[in-house]
């Protein structure tokens, strides 16, 4: 997991910040998804 990132989720976190932690929990599955099915091919 790349630092900004870690720095962002964190930062929604200690907000409490509903709505980033959604739309980065989001953004996280998108790119991961793409990067294993990359890694498989």
């Amino acid at each position: 997991m790349p630092k900004w990132f870690k720095r962002q989720m964190l930062n929604a976190y200690a907000n409490k910040d509903v709505r980033q932690i959604r739309i980065l929990n989001q953004c996280w599955f998108f790119y991961h998804s793409k990067n294993v099915e990359t890694q498989e091919n």
